[in-house]
């Protein structure tokens, strides 16, 4: 009762996870019978691994479930990672209009124009699929190579979308981060630093998050660090 707002990243960051139209479905029920605003975080929504079953989004969800005035939505994008420009901070937000005006009278106070350097960039990047498809050729790529030898030595699984694998560790996340880095140079994110603590858990505990930008004999090589680390380590 006390929700104004619930924020939902599908597919997920650090796990890869999809929402389907059923917890959509659920989600929408919610935010109807108590009025909180369901802000999607949707930057993700390109990067996936079936070409014919691309990730749901929330708006589509709600047209299908024939929410067409998409009431207590909105929906963020990005560049960023379709196009691999996380600087370009360029992207946009949808969703239901009520709250498109209030946002809109925010931004104009509190926002700040693009260059006209950036615009065309950004023209130029939302206007092309090509390198869309490309980009996500490369990252099936790097999970065909690397998957086969991270799951020799730890637990872990093709995500349904984004380009992070969400892998368990022996022991510590924390520790195992440092001491990997320490012995082979190769950098991965604790889980535990994704989440906090609630209810004396913390989701991310246990888990690492490996991000496969890299070019594909880097992430391989990378790979095979981190499978001679735990074989001598464990």
């Amino acid at each position: 009762k006390k929700t104004r707002l619930v924020f939902v990243c599908s597919p997920g960051n650090p796990a890869g996870n999809v929402m389907s139209l059923d917890e959509w479905k659920d989600l929408f029920a919610l935010s109807d019978r108590y009025g909180f605003v369901i802000a999607s975080d949707e930057c993700y929504s390109e990067i996936y691994l079936d070409e014919g079953n691309p990730p749901l989004g929330g708006l589509q969800a709600a047209r299908r479930l024939g929410r067409d005035d998409y009431r207590n939505l909105v929906a963020f994008s990005s560049l960023s990672k379709r196009s691999n420009v996380p600087g370009l901070r360029s992207g946009f937000v949808a969703g239901d209009a009520a709250l498109i005006g209030r946002f809109l009278l925010y931004r104009t106070y509190h926002g700040s124009a693009m260059s006209p350097l950036v615009s065309a960039a950004s023209i130029a990047a939302w206007t092309d699929e090509t390198h869309v498809k490309d980009n996500r050729r490369l990252y099936r790529e790097k999970f065909e190579a690397v998957l086969p030898i991270l799951q020799n030595v730890l637990d872990v699984s093709r995500p349904q979308a984004s380009f992070y694998l969400w892998a368990a560790t022996p022991g510590s996340d924390t520790a195992f981060v440092r001491d990997l880095y320490g012995r082979t140079g190769v950098t991965v994110l604790p889980g535990s630093f994704l989440a906090r603590e609630a209810h004396g858990v913390n989701p991310g505990q246990g888990r690492i998050r490996l991000a496969l930008v890299a070019p594909l004999a880097d992430c391989v090589q990378a790979a095979e660090r981190i499978a001679h680390f735990v074989h001598t380590s464990v």
